[in-house]
């Protein structure tokens, strides 16, 4: 059966499914979930990431790794955590550049959080040099002092979704067609108020709200590990930077825009982070949080302009092309500089972290 048909006969079953049931099953189903089934990364894949696009994105978060594990007290052991690695290719990059902070690539002790099988074993093969835990939840990882990098993480996380009509909300729900053939979004009968972030709860009438628990949990997790222990998170994502009603459900596959409904399991499907919602949930978790601010302004800051002009030196005419594309690409504000978001999260009394000055 495919997954299309498994969930049909599921809702057939017991009723209609949550966009957070829905996006649970279509990704990370045993069988046939999307990153169950492969590689989805890269030119030949989905979707092209930052880490992938070029090595300056990986080397300076690498560096920011450093100076957050000075600004921690440069403990002698430290957790350094990626939540969602893909390809290894960005812990890769961070750990070439570890030995540029002095004591830090031996302060580190590397976790990866994955659920992906396939993803791992890819993983195992480019960080085959390193020392690496895997763990498939964030609550496995070692308590102590940690610094945890999130890219394109949050996004995928499973949402649900509310239509604001008048004074009640309004469930959506996943259903079957009215024909049986495939499946459809429905609305469930009002109730009175969900459980919002604050800066919801008085969104306007006839709106479609997105409410992302699981990344709100995460960032608590997170928050309250860092208060308590040391350390710092770095969060990247597309979203907004205050909380804002509206539908972000998105399914990409081969790079263009595809129904989310069509095909699960077959499809990546993201929604757009809510980091207004998400600093909220870490100031209460005794926590503080940075930002956001624009990846392009974060890396700029942080000196890739620098460090692609040190690697045009030694290029050849396409290799230096290669770069300064590379550059526009994940810094320009019409591009992935614009769109996406970078947020840290301290200890409250931990001086501001470069990027967030």
């Amino acid at each position: 059966m495919s997954l299309e048909e498994i969930l049909i006969e599921r809702i057939r079953g017991t009723g209609p499914l949550t966009i957070a049931e829905y996006m649970e099953q279509a990704l990370a189903h045993p069988e046939h979930g999307y990153y169950m089934r492969g590689d989805p990364f890269g030119v030949s894949g989905d979707f092209v990431t930052a880490p992938e696009v070029s090595q300056m994105f990986g080397e300076l978060l690498g560096l920011w790794a450093g100076v957050a594990w000075m600004t921690a007290g440069s403990p002698e052991t430290i957790n350094l955590v990626e939540l969602g690695p893909g390809r290894g290719t960005l812990m890769a990059d961070m750990l070439r550049a570890a030995p540029l902070v002095d004591g830090f690539s031996d302060a580190v002790e590397v976790h990866l959080v994955e659920t992906s099988p396939a993803l791992q074993e890819i993983q195992q093969q480019k960080l085959e040099a390193a020392n690496v835990v895997w763990h498939r939840a964030f609550a496995d990882v070692p308590e102590g002092p940690l610094i945890v990098i999130a890219n394109e993480f949050l996004d995928a996380l499973p949402i649900e979704q509310y239509f604001h009509a008048g004074d009640f909300w309004c469930p959506r729900m996943v259903d079957i067609k009215p024909d049986g053939d495939g499946l459809c979004f429905v609305l469930l009968p009002p109730f009175d108020q969900p459980e919002l972030p604050p800066g919801l709860i008085d969104a306007p009438a006839d709106v479609m709200v997105e409410v992302c628990p699981a990344a709100l949990d995460i960032s608590e997790d997170i928050a309250r590990r860092i208060a308590d222990h040391g350390g710092a998170a770095l969060f990247v994502d597309y979203g907004h930077g205050q909380s804002a009603p509206g539908e972000t459900l998105q399914a990409v596959k081969n790079h263009n825009f595809h129904d989310p409904l069509v095909d699960p399991g077959t499809a990546d499907l993201t929604a757009h982070v809510d980091f207004g919602a998400l600093a909220q949930r870490v100031f209460a978790s005794g926590a503080r949080a940075l930002g956001p601010v624009t990846q392009g302004d974060f890396l700029t800051t942080l000196g890739i302009v620098e460090r692609a002009e040190i690697l045009r030196k030694n290029a050849t005419p396409e290799q230096a092309e290669d770069i300064a594309q590379a550059l526009k690409r994940l810094v320009d504000p019409e591009e992935m500089g614009g769109l996406f978001k970078v947020m840290a999260v301290t200890a409250l009394e931990a001086p501001p972290l470069p990027g967030f000055d």
